[in-house]
């Protein structure tokens, strides 16, 4: 492998785990499953060597491993998982690990680590001053400064909850597809209901990238705006102000942080 660790990167989230395996800087593989939060350590470690023996990788090539996580009752799941299946105790993102970023949060432990590795790799892959949008479970902006400081930001609740609440919380609303309609007056109610999920999102995103840019505004111009996770191509591809689509951000920043732990 000319030297290059092997490394396995996971991203824990609400309704997925992102995965993949990195050869150095390259990303070679990456994976999307459902979270579960009920799946046993040896479950998800027969389902990551299923999809490993399907792509002929093995456990012992990997050399390494980082997690980041938001469900807190995974984190000792996957670490189990980590230990008895690769062989390998893994890197936790969390307090005590190296990130290279200073957070000027009134709390620095409240961030979600999610949000601080798509800090990092925003800003080691763009610079700065930028926002970033993970379309996830949840919809959160993050604003890092031209020096490299995490700012703060923003956390709404993501499209596919409103969706469902919606259908939860009236009598008459079905439950729809998350497309985009044809037009924004619909003439069906599926299509109108898309299109108040699709086109208020765009509105909503739009307009609190506009106040944070305010804010901002002693950062100098903002030049980058990225939108990261699931919905990313959905709403950012309609976006005044994003101009970066990013899917694997979280990765990146996983890998990035990595180097900087070793």
């Amino acid at each position: 492998m000319d030297g290059e660790i092997m490394l396995l990167v996971i991203d824990v989230g609400n309704t997925n785990i992102v995965f993949g395996v990195y050869e150095g800087k390259k990303l070679l593989y990456d994976w999307r499953i459902a979270t579960e939060k009920n799946r046993t350590s040896d479950e998800y470690g027969l389902l990551f060597e299923q999809i490993f023996k399907y792509h002929g990788l093995c456990p012992t090539d990997i050399e390494d491993v980082i997690i980041s996580s938001v469900v807190p009752t995974l984190m000792h799941t996957l670490s189990a998982m980590s230990i008895k299946y690769f062989k390998r105790q893994p890197i936790v993102v969390g307090p005590g690990v190296k990130t290279g970023m200073n957070i000027l949060y009134d709390n620095p432990r409240e961030v979600g680590a999610d949000r601080i590795v798509n800090a990092v790799a925003g800003y080691e892959k763009y610079g700065g001053p930028l926002i970033l949008v993970d379309f996830g479970t949840a919809i959160t902006f993050c604003a890092v400064s031209r020096k490299g400081e995490y700012l703060g930001g923003a956390i709404a609740p993501g499209i596919i909850i409103s969706s469902e609440a919606l259908f939860l919380r009236t009598a008459k609303l079905p439950k729809v597809e998350i497309t985009k309609p044809y037009s924004v007056i619909g003439k069906t109610t599926a299509n109108s209901v898309q299109s108040g999920l699709v086109y208020g999102y765009i509105g909503m995103v739009d307009h609190i990238i506009e106040k944070m840019m305010e804010e901002m505004a002693s950062e100098g111009k903002i030049e980058t705006v990225i939108g990261t996770g699931g919905f990313s191509s959905l709403i950012a591809s309609e976006s005044k102000y994003i101009n970066k689509i990013d899917k694997l951000l979280t990765l990146d920043g996983l890998q990035i942080i990595y180097k900087r732990n070793k």
